[in-house]
């Protein structure tokens, strides 16, 4: 009886307290806003308010990330996308040697195995830390480095030899730990073929700059295939030595557009001033590039009362130092002494258009020093899409700087932000102009004349981005652009390719049907 009577009793005392729970539990429910973690909305695209670009330089995807977990990297290379082919077609018994800069000097290494190897380890073993020789990075040599997606030209047409197989162990990187934390993308393709200035010129315009006037000893010397002309002492094979092109390094393709780094017609520039003109602009007798008209991603961010800047690392001290009499030493300005932040006038895209000319309200507004980025970043002031492009000395482009310097001055922008005030609403990109004359084994996409180039790393950080992704979507520069444009319901620019992706698989969004 008595046992009965506990079960009974603890039975309706149970069921009670679960009626009690189940109250609670509903008028929670009940009580609950929208606003709460129970039944917080999935962010949009329209939850992120700031978009931040930094603009590194000069390396491939295969290069840095080449051995990132889960990522199309160097192990998934198969022969036929590594071995190089000499100028008869015929595979290389081994990789040409890794030239030195001056013809004169014996080659830095011989006799490495045809396939990528890994710099940082012997035979070579240097580090990050170590700043290698520059290599060819130029739009006919990419196109035909490329060999119709075979990738198998590389170590043929550059000026170093083997050393455009070599990679790292990326993993030593900190912005390594980034995409281990947030998006890498293994399919991102640089906008343009070849260098510098034209792939900062797709990135802001899809576009490539014209110049009808472009006097004719300024352009290239194309054969019957439509690649560039080989001088009569052009070495018949790589192993003998880099190939000789006739006009190769020239600015001009045949028609007038521009595909290599000519100056800006405005101070900072390598052009320094007339003698006894004004000081801001670059002088013209020395032909800089005319003042460009085309649209670019400014004129439609601006057409619709987005805030942007470009933020540009020393621009000031470049500036300062672009504006003093002609004759007098530029110590800033393509410079690589010691303690210089070695400003690069051709990184600098918007500083070739009229719109941006010394002394408009756009320029003043718009093109901004690495200091006041800093700033803005501390005050929580950046603009709603912000450019940053590091000075030389911090951007990673091999011969005038090593990879690891450049990692940690973006690493600790990156720690900037994300202390910010703005970091919950901000979506930040962080990749390379181009290549920099490295291999990577992965085919290009089909796109049109100027593009897309090689593959180069892209890394997608916000608190809206996927943890721990790797982004197989097909990408290249201009889908920044997409990304911008789509986000702030801008005009479409014309350049920008149909078949890039927009960035949105990056994120963890809620995507709303149309």
């Amino acid at each position: 009886m008595y046992k009965h009577f506990f079960k009974s009793k603890t039975r309706r005392r149970v069921r009670g307290t679960g009626f009690v729970i189940f109250l609670q539990t509903a008028n929670f429910l009940i009580g609950a806003t929208v606003s709460s973690p129970l039944f917080a909305a999935k962010p949009t695209l329209n939850d992120i308010e700031h978009i931040v670009v930094i603009y590194a330089e000069n390396r491939s995807f295969d290069n840095l990330y080449g051995l990132f977990p889960g990522a199309n990297g160097v192990k998934q290379a198969k022969p036929e996308q590594y071995i190089q082919i000499d100028h008869d077609g015929k595979p290389f018994k081994e990789l040409p040697a890794i030239w030195a800069n001056e013809a004169e000097k014996p080659p830095l290494y011989e006799r490495l195995a045809n396939k990528p190897f890994q710099i940082d380890r012997p035979a070579l073993n240097l580090p990050l830390s170590v700043k290698t020789r520059d290599l060819v990075h130029l739009y006919y040599q990419n196109i035909e480095q490329i060999n119709n997606g075979k990738n198998n030209k590389f170590a043929a047409i550059s000026n170093a030899g083997g050393l455009v197989m070599g990679y790292y162990d990326g993993s030593k990187l900190p912005l390594w730990k980034w995409a281990q934390d947030y998006v890498l993308a293994d399919n991102f393709f640089m906008g343009a073929f070849g260098g510098s200035f034209l792939n900062h010129q797709w990135l802001i315009c899809a576009c490539t700059p014209q110049d009808p006037s472009a006097p004719e000893e300024d352009r290239v010397v194309l054969d019957e295939k439509g690649f560039l002309k080989r001088n009569p002492d052009s070495p018949p094979s790589a192993m003998f030595g880099a190939p000789k092109f006739e006009g190769g390094d020239s600015p001009y393709t045949p028609d007038g557009y521009v595909i290599g780094p000519k100056q800006p017609p405005y101070q900072p520039s390598s052009t320094p001033p007339a003698s006894g003109g004004d000081l801001r602009f670059s002088d013209a007798d020395k032909h800089p590039l005319a003042p460009q008209t085309a649209q670019t991603i400014g004129d439609t961010l601006s057409a619709k009362s987005i805030s942007w800047a470009w933020y540009a690392g020393a621009w000031k001290q470049a500036l300062a130092d672009g504006t003093q009499a002609p004759e007098l030493k530029r110590k800033v300005i393509s410079s690589n002494q010691p303690g210089s932040p070695n400003f690069q006038p051709h990184h600098q895209p918007f500083n070739y258009y009229a719109r941006f000319a010394p002394g408009t309200p756009d320029r003043e507004l718009h093109l901004q020093d690495g200091d006041d980025f800093l700033q803005a970043i501390e005050k929580g002031t950046l603009p709603q899409v912000a450019f940053y492009k590091p000075a030389g000395q911090f951007n990673e482009h091999p011969g005038y700087t090593d990879v690891l310097s450049g990692d940690h001055h973006i690493d600790d922008i990156l720690n900037k932000i994300k202390g910010s005030p703005i970091w919950k609403k901000t979506a930040i990109i962080v990749t390379y102009d181009e290549n920099g004359g490295f291999w990577d084994h992965v085919a290009p996409p089909k796109g049109d004349r100027w593009g897309p180039g090689t593959r180069i790393p892209a890394i997608v950080i916000s608190p809206y981005a996927k943890k721990h992704f790797v982004d197989h979507t097909g990408y290249d520069t201009t889908s920044i652009i997409k990304f911008i444009t789509l986000r702030f319901n801008l005009q479409p620019l014309p350049g920008v390719r149909q078949n890039a992706g927009d960035l949105l698989n990056a994120f963890d969004f809620k995507i709303e049907k149309k």
